[in-house]
């Protein structure tokens, strides 16, 4: 690190961990910290305000008829816009070369193997998680007067978010089946990928320790979503994508476990329906079930977090 960077306590990480891969940040142009909370700003104006008046000023308040691939068209169109294009210029601005801010390094082999088996038991991890959430939320809204206001509140908004989703994953044929998988699967790992765990992360890392900006970042993640019953799953899969990014250095690992995860929700919505896709009702019957799997599958996935950390302290330790 050069002396600049020794010499500015808030632009300087806290600490630097041993088994980080090649852990050098470049030095900034201008605050990175503050930039990544402007750019935080800047984007949810532009994609959610801004999207929204396009969407109103293209197809008029009658959202509902309009066609639904031209739909997917600006839905697409809006994250390139509107999150990867000020991803890039933010990052171009703070500093001098965007290649390390943004992590654009092609990964091995290995790298995107373990971590795609990370997230093979992360998924049905956060699905147990949110059956047991939403379970615990029935629980006390059924006891609870405010608690139950609270919660039709949340399930008229969970509804609309189901509702729009749904919209966007019904097929027809072939040709909507390969647009919906680029539209909501590709297009959204790679532009959020590259906002998110690139530029917003890594100019996080400047001031807080690597783990506390992968955190940090997920939380902003899973509030961008507008998912209220799924915001704590959100971001505990983007802390799961900003430790991958950091481990690996390479941002094409959390784009592509980004592009697996929603290929799945995408399969599981095609497989079994809009009545088991994202839904928030739960089933009493399953409440037991589910706590085991919750258990299991969360002491498999500690061992795993424990396993990669050793692995990469040995692979920085080998290189040394």
């Amino acid at each position: 690190m050069d002396e600049h960077q020794q010499n500015n306590s808030n632009d300087a990480p806290e600490e630097t961990e041993i088994s980080s891969p090649q852990y050098q940040l470049p030095e900034p142009l201008v605050p990175p910290v503050q930039s990544a909370f402007l750019a935080l700003i800047a984007v949810f104006l532009l994609y959610q305000v801004g999207g929204s008046i396009l969407t109103l000023a293209i197809f008029g308040f009658d959202f509902q008829k309009a066609d639904i691939n031209a739909v997917r068209l600006l839905t697409g169109a809006g994250q390139i816009v509107f999150i990867l294009v000020p991803a890039l210029i933010f990052a171009k601005f703070v500093f001098h070369d965007v290649t390390p801010i943004i992590r654009f390094r092609w990964p091995r082999a290995k790298d995107a193997g373990i971590f795609v088996i990370g997230l093979i038991i992360l998924v049905p991890l956060l699905q147990s998680y949110l059956y047991l959430q939403n379970y615990v939320f029935q629980i006390l809204a059924d006891n609870n007067g405010v608690i139950k206001s609270i919660k039709e509140f949340l399930d008229v908004v969970d509804k609309f978010v189901e509702q729009t989703y749904s919209d966007l994953l019904k097929s027809n044929n072939i040709f909507e089946t390969i647009l919906i998988i680029f539209i909501v699967a590709v297009v959204p790992a790679a532009c959020e990928e590259i906002f998110f765990r690139g530029f917003i992360q890594k100019s996080f890392e400047y001031r807080y320790k690597p783990y506390s900006a992968a955190l940090l970042t997920a939380f902003f993640f899973g509030l961008y979503h507008f998912n209220p019953y799924g915001l704590v799953a959100l971001v505990a899969l983007g802390t799961y994508l900003g430790y991958a990014a950091y481990k690996s250095d390479s941002i094409a690992v959390p784009v592509l476990l980004h592009f697996l995860n929603n290929f799945i929700a995408i399969m599981a919505f095609f497989i079994f329906g809009n009545e088991e896709f994202m839904t928030s009702n739960v089933k009493t019957e399953e409440f037991s079930g589910q706590m085991i799997s919750f258990g299991i599958l969360i002491f498999i996935f500690v061992a795993f977090i424990a396993w990669v950390n050793k692995y990469y302290k040995n692979l920085q330790l080998n290189k040394e």
